[in-house]
């Protein structure tokens, strides 16, 4: 059985591992560098599984406050090596999310997914959540 425990910059390494099992692409100074900064944010939270020692997935969970919605929290990234995947370790990481965000006064937790990991979206619904909204994504580099 997995335990849980807050990432330390040291998981950096297997955070990008993990990541990559994705598709992502941030190497381990990348995401240490990352990581360094999450770490110091109370309105972050970035949390590890474990077995036997070893990281075997993780969970970046965020405040989202908006003018016009209520305090929320954002699951920003949960990857769950593959071959852990079935073994209850992303039920697991989400419940800390909703612990998490429920002791910061939250009423509800979001996750954005990709329109393309059709099994993320059925796990998903598996542990409870609807789909609500589509949207798209736009994005643009910010000359310096």
């Amino acid at each position: 059985m997995a335990t849980l425990r807050a990432a330390r910059p040291g998981d950096a390494a297997r955070l990008a591992d993990l990541s990559r099992q994705l598709g992502y692409g941030a190497g381990e100074a990348d995401v240490a560098r990352r990581l360094g900064l999450l770490l110091g944010h109370a309105d972050h939270a970035v949390l590890v599984a474990e077995e036997d020692g070893e990281v075997v997935g993780w969970i970046q969970v965020s405040l989202s406050l908006l003018v016009e919605s209520p305090l929320s929290a954002e699951v920003r990234g949960l990857v769950v090596d593959e071959r852990f995947r079935r073994r209850g370790v992303g039920p697991l990481l989400l419940r800390a999310a909703d612990d998490w965000a429920r002791a910061r006064g939250c009423a509800r937790l979001r996750v954005p997914c990709n329109i393309v990991r059709a099994d993320a979206h059925r796990f998903y619904e598996r542990e409870g959540f609807r789909e609500v909204k589509r949207q798209r994504i736009f994005e643009r580099a910010i000359s310096g």
